[in-house]
């Protein structure tokens, strides 16, 4: 059991983990003990360790409910203007230890625990993952709504609370195996049922037009169920909330058809309904054209604008200019025709009004540029699940070619490319042109990206309308991805320049002052080393390997997929290899080199590379000729819990995506934050990085933008570097040849294929520069002093990339709303709360 700290300890920490005062200690004590009484119907006779942590999390959940009764109290007495962020997914992680830190809780948590007897870390980590989200978008999410919160917006996010989230994953063989996320097994201590704003959701059925208007008859209808979630600002009082639907049957579902002796089938068939939120879809950057993932998509949708609409009926003011709708990729897309609906068949408004109110209302972020990710929606499906709202999306489509015309004459292309609806034997709804076309802003994630979109996919667009079109370059929040995941350097970073950082990033520049202190940077590398310790540790218990914790630590976790080029670094590793074998007795730069991630279970590629990899260091670890100097490890089950382990204990961050395919990127963020090095392509946000840390100070390679254009031209022809490139043939004949599956020589056939002849992102194009690059990392590691300082660059510039500097953007330039610092006061509760 970890010994409470020491009290001159203490005082260094109390600026990022609160007070552990007398009263307070005492306080949780006693809740605690309350707790596991009266909630949990137990003493500690017969508590489990998942008992206790019960207990820790209702008596911290104590502390966020008078807050949160008055946050809502607040906006319903002041009616400001509300955002609401809508997505398919919200990747929030574990709550508790992000709660604590944001109501300054640590300490005191930490020292009652103690008292009786029991370690706050193994409570912690009997907590679910809560894995509502495939990665980047529904990470991003997460972090928005803390920044929302710490901004002092009122804010609420808007999703589907999915019975099971992202799979887990099990390597098996070195294959991927996928598991049911059973998260909600033994209940969420952080969510609270909101059955009386139960609402109807409705799918099929036909369109009537009667001379009272149009009606859509004869549905199928589905209950959404509201579960909340507090979502704690930092440190100001604010609790803003998280509302996530749940799909029930109605009482009468399937009942209604006088059926006689079908009951029991009736009440079985109830699950078809439920079936809408049972789980998340775990494709990242893939569009999957299913039936049920339309349901879910409008399910959200149809739920989230009843709520918003009955929530400004009962607000005090109520003019239209005090709602924004942030859709978060176009999944949500569908709020666009349905908001139309409802102000057009229930509210009676005539067409220009209700669309005038539609797209200032509206605003749309791109995600992706990759074609196959792209939702393009059957219409025949689409017309058999949302009859009246086809029809809607067909009329704005008819007003919008008719302004295209208008500004175009006699453009046919034009009118063709930018119809809401793609001709052909199977013609679609295109998503993204309804996004665009329905809002008011459209925004891409880093600079680059947004350049792209204006440059290629959305041209015509840009060309119609220029002013719709901006940046808003993603962040990350520091209290998540700095002083909770890496508390050891929040605290040596404020012992330098005090703990205002924390919601005002851009203070890290401070730290460039101390670039040359021996003592910072003693104390950078010191935490480092601790970090790396620590995650040792861990490996060995987890994964019986063990590791070498002066090597380098080179990480590259994200999603499996082939635009993020797991295979470069895959080639990179052989080279290496290859190199230590022919020469066993220079000084190599020892490395421990891990790549994580999950592959999307029916994206075989993707599941071919975790083998790969797997297989690798099946001969690379068992080589007694390398030793200790290279390791090939795959972290399993990569989540938002193992990030926050292994990115405070890494050296080096690879970001090496083909030039123009990754939209932003938030791990290279978390990495630079965390203080590891960057090994990447001038891609997403990597661009950004290197322009305020300075190019020199990250280490770029590879070709940019414009050469990934050029070659698209003239052509990528793989094996002309195959022939010219010794190591890389070398590596490239010891996959084909079973080398790294000698029980199965033509294991990687379609791996080897796919590089040879259609590599879409031209891993052989970008090989010999990376390699080049990676021995200038492997020179600059062998001096620590000039590593740490590179180190403190960046960590000084990161102040860019935190999710407050992007959200306050987004409320300024897109929802027309001012962010505040200011606390709320902590007064009296009052009588009317803001449901």
């Amino acid at each position: 059991m970890a010994k409470p700290l020491t009290d001159q300890e203490k005082r260094k920490q109390i600026s990022v983990r609160g007070l552990a005062g007398v009263e307070n200690v005492t306080d949780i004590k006693s809740n605690f003990n309350r707790h596991l009484h009266y909630t949990l119907v137990k003493d500690r006779n017969v508590a489990t360790k998942r008992d206790y942590y019960f207990a820790l999390a209702n008596t911290v959940r104590d502390h966020l409910v008078g807050r949160w009764i008055r946050t809502q109290q607040h906006y319903y007495e002041k009616d400001p203007k509300r955002v609401y962020y809508l997505s398919l997914e919200f990747y929030m992680g574990r709550t508790l230890q992000n709660t604590m830190v944001n109501l300054a809780l640590e300490n005191a948590c930490d020292e009652a625990t103690y008292q009786l007897g029991l370690d706050m870390e193994e409570l912690q980590d009997i907590e679910e993952d809560a894995g509502l989200g495939n990665g980047g978008l529904g990470r991003l999410a997460a972090c928005f709504l803390d920044s929302m919160a710490s901004l002092g917006l009122a804010a609420y996010g808007y999703g589907i609370r999915y019975e099971f989230g992202i799979f887990n994953q099990k390597i098996v063989d070195g294959w991927q195996v996928e598991e049911a996320d059973d998260w909600l097994r033994y209940g969420n201590p952080w969510e609270k049922a909101r059955p009386e704003y139960m609402r109807p959701v409705h799918y099929y059925g036909r369109v009537e037009h009667t001379p009272g208007g149009v009606k859509w008859v004869d549905t199928q209808v589905v209950l959404a169920l509201p579960y909340d979630t507090p979502v704690p600002g930092y440190r100001n009082n604010v609790v803003n909330t998280m509302r996530l639907w749940s799909a029930k049957a109605p009482c009468d579902f399937n009942l209604k058809d006088f059926n006689v002796g079908g009951y029991i089938q009736a009440v079985l068939d109830r699950n078809l309904a439920e079936n809408i939120s049972r789980v998340l879809y775990p494709n990242d950057n893939f569009f999957e054209g299913k039936e049920l993932r339309l349901k879910q998509e409008y399910f959200v949708v149809a739920a989230t604008l009843q709520d918003i609409i009955r929530r400004f009926k009962s607000s005090k003011f109520g003019s239209t200019e005090f709602v924004a709708i942030q859709l978060n990729d176009t999944h949500p897309a569908l709020a666009i025709p349905e908001l139309m609906r409802i102000l057009m068949d229930l509210e009676e408004l005539p067409w220009e009004k209700a669309w005038d109110i539609v797209v200032r209302t509206c605003a749309y972020t791109n995600h992706t540029v990759l074609p196959e990710a792209l939702e393009r929606w059957p219409i025949d499906l689409f017309q058999n699940l949302l009859p009246r709202h086809l029809d809607i999306v067909y009329e704005i489509n008819r007003r919008h070619l008719e302004r295209v015309a208008q500004q175009f004459p006699g453009d046919e292309g034009r009118l063709r490319r930018m119809s809401l609806i793609e001709e052909g034997d199977h013609k679609k709804i295109n998503m993204a042109h309804l996004c665009i076309v329905g809002s008011h802003a459209v925004n891409g994630v880093a600079r680059i990206h947004s350049e792209i979109i204006k440059d290629t996919v959305f041209k015509d667009f840009y060309e119609m309308d220029p002013e719709k079109f901006q940046n808003k370059t993603n962040g990350i929040t520091p209290r998540r991805w700095l002083v909770m995941s890496n508390p050891g350097l929040a605290e040596v970073i404020a012992e330098r320049i005090g703990d205002d950082y924390i919601r005002d990033l851009d203070q890290l520049k401070n730290l460039l002052e101390f670039v040359d202190d021996d003592s910072l940077i003693r104390d950078v590398a010191k935490v480092k080393q601790e970090n790396k310790m620590k995650f040792s540790a861990y490996l060995e218990e987890h994964y019986k390997v063990k590791i070498n914790p002066e090597s380098m630590f080179d990480v590259q976790v994200k999603r499996i997929h082939e635009y993020k080029r797991q295979l470069l670094n895959c080639l990179h590793i052989i080279t290496f290899y290859n190199r230590i074998k022919k020469q066993p007795n220079k000084a190599w730069t020892p490395r421990t080199i891990m790549i994580g991630g999950k592959a999307a279970p029916g994206y075989h590629t993707a599941k071919m590379i975790i083998k790969l990899i797997t297989a690798i260091g099946d001969i690379v670890n068992h080589d007694a000729v390398v030793g200790d100097r290279l390791k090939v490890i795959f972290l399993e089950n990569y989540k938002v819990t193992l990030a926050e382990k292994i990115i405070p204990a890494s050296d080096l961050s690879e970001q090496i995506s083909t030039a123009g395919t990754e939209a932003s990127g938030t791990g290279n963020m978390k990495f630079m934050l965390n203080g590891a090095l960057t090994i990447g392509t001038m891609d997403g946000a990597n661009v950004e990085m290197a322009e305020e840390a300075g190019e020199e100070n990250l280490f770029i390679f590879g070709m940019r933008v414009d050469d990934v254009k050029a070659m698209d031209q003239t052509g990528y022809d793989a094996k002309s570097y195959y022939d010219r490139i010794p190591e890389l043939k070398q590596a490239m004949d010891q996959i084909s040849g079973g080398f790294f599956s000698p029980g199965q020589p033509d294991l990687f056939k379609d791996i080897v294929n796919m590089l040879m002849n259609h590599d879409r992102f031209k891993v052989f194009a970008d090989y010999e520069e990376y390699i080049k690059c990676q021995d200038k990392v492997s020179a600059l590691y062998k001096d620590p002093k000039e590593w740490t300082k590179m180190v403190i660059r960046n960590i000084g510039s990161s102040g860019k990339f935190s999710s407050d500097r992007t959200i306050a953007q987004y409320a300024r330039e897109i929802w027309g709303m001012e962010p505040s610092l200011e606390k709320i006061p902590q007064g009296p509760a009052l009588l009317r709360v803001d449901p």
